[in-house]
């Protein structure tokens, strides 16, 4: 093994991180100040409905059919491999087939949101029928148009420059902190304005990263173009990622969902504060961990084993400090949380306890994830993702009729469905890691 280029694959880890605490950092100050601006701005039901329809709408993301992910790891590959016209065919190839999901994707949206009465989907009448779909139209647009434009995402990362995404991050944050800022001193209050607003905030940083990238790096220029040999390797580790990513779907947008039919729609902001609030564990672990799926890649198809295994070593030892300040952000959240946002919502204990209890399980599926994400071995993965997608919404409902736990029902059903994950994951890369060392020792 290359001595050299271990040392230099560490050198751009910590260089990442570096880059990636500074940028995360301004982006998460600027969407905590822009939360509170945003519900003066339209009121804690509208933001409710807000912030449910964003989740709603997220959902077209999902239907990439996982080729972002499979796009980053066949270009690191073939970039560790040295074949960057291999690299460059794969980039064309997800492109244009990402643009080919997109286009009737984007038509059967905004064709049938004439027909859905979005009233009943946000159980709200705060908001008239009209203003509504006119919304959903919009975000649906932004949000398309970003599936394609996001692809520099996935790309980023195969490359080995993810702090670049926390940078695209926060040119979108402080976008949005600005122009809400602008709106709610100009305008009415009015969802679909703040709905233009988010999207043109989320497609503009892309478009600066994207124009950036291909300038660096124009052997990699992305055309019309597909290789037929490149659909089945994209899609066939792609459709194992889009099944893990429908976990996270099940998860982390039906949680909204579920409270506002269960609860109402102004129970959504509760939630969303403490998850807000406790994001910052998942923050923190995401700006450590996100270099590391291709930086796994470059070491396993480079065979340097030493070096994975040290380093998965070094993220257990984080969890523990990560599991520390869980238990500080928890026992002072009544306090974080007024100065915040004001004393005017009012939040349980047991949802703060239970919602940091999910994040810290979050982040110690992810020091698993990486490695095998990276690797593209997702079978064990696969499984447990699809007992959650088949368990967590009738458990979350059986949890609410059943105990008093109130909202603390949605996370409580979200840690127990990720509970099979959280074992099956790091015996799979014990696994992984004895038997490669052992074909290496042989």
């Amino acid at each position: 093994m290359n001595e050299a280029v271990s040392r230099e694959r560490t050198r751009n880890y910590l260089r990442q991180i570096k880059g990636a605490v500074v940028y995360r950092a301004v982006a998460m100050a600027a969407s905590f100040m822009a939360i509170p601006m945003m519900i003066n701005y339209l009121g804690q039901e509208q933001f409710g409905v807000w912030s449910t329809l964003l989740t709603v709408m997220s959902w077209m993301v999902f239907f990439d059919l996982g080729v972002g992910n499979g796009l980053r790891n066949k270009v690191a590959e073939s970039l560790a491999s040295g074949d960057t016209s291999e690299a460059g065919s794969y980039i064309a190839s997800g492109y244009t087939l990402i643009g080919m999901i997109a286009m009737p994707l984007w038509v059967i949206v905004t064709v049938g949101s004439y027909f859905v009465p979005w009233q009943s989907v946000f159980n709200t009448d705060a908001i008239s029928a009209q203003v509504l779909g006119e919304t959903v139209r919009i975000v649906a647009f932004f949000i398309l148009l970003n599936f394609w434009i996001g692809l520099i995402g996935p790309l980023l990362g195969a490359v080995q420059k993810p702090s670049l995404v926390s940078l695209g991050q926060l040119i979108s944050n402080l976008l949005v902190l600005a122009l809400v800022y602008l709106i709610s001193r100009t305008t009415e209050a009015l969802i679909s304005t703040l709905a233009f607003v988010y999207g043109t905030s989320l497609v503009a940083a892309n478009i600066l990263l994207s124009l950036w990238f291909y300038k660096t790096q124009p052997e990699l220029r992305p055309r019309i173009y597909i290789d037929k040999r490149h659909i089945s390797p994209l899609l066939s580790v792609g459709l194992s990622f889009f099944i893990i990513q429908l976990t996270v779907l099940a998860i982390f947008t039906t949680d909204k969902i579920l409270i506002a039919q269960l609860f109402g729609a102004e129970y959504v902001t509760q939630y969303e504060v403490v998850f807000k609030m406790l994001s910052i564990i998942t923050f923190v672990h995401g700006i450590i961990s996100a270099p590391l799926w291709s930086a796994y890649t470059d070491a396993y198809t480079r065979n340097d084993i030493d070096w994975i295994k040290n380093t998965i070593s070094s993220q257990l030892k984080l969890f523990v400090v990560l599991v520390i300040v869980t238990l500080v952000l928890i026992v002072f959240s009544k306090y974080i949380i007024d100065a915040w946002i004001g004393a005017n919502i009012n939040i349980s204990t047991g949802l703060t306890i239970a919602t940091g209890v999910l994040v810290l399980l979050i982040s110690w599926n992810n020091i698993f994830a990486m490695l095998v994400n990276g690797l593209g071995l997702l079978r064990p993965q696969l499984y447990t993702s699809v007992l959650v997608m088949i368990v967590y919404v009738p458990l979350a409902i059986y949890i609410t009729e059943n105990t008093n736990m109130g909202i603390m029902s949605i996370p409580v059903a979200a840690v127990i469905g990720l509970l099979p994950a959280s074992i099956a994951l790091p015996v799979q890369v014990y696994k992984l890691l004895q038997i490669q060392r052992n074909k290496l020792a042989k």
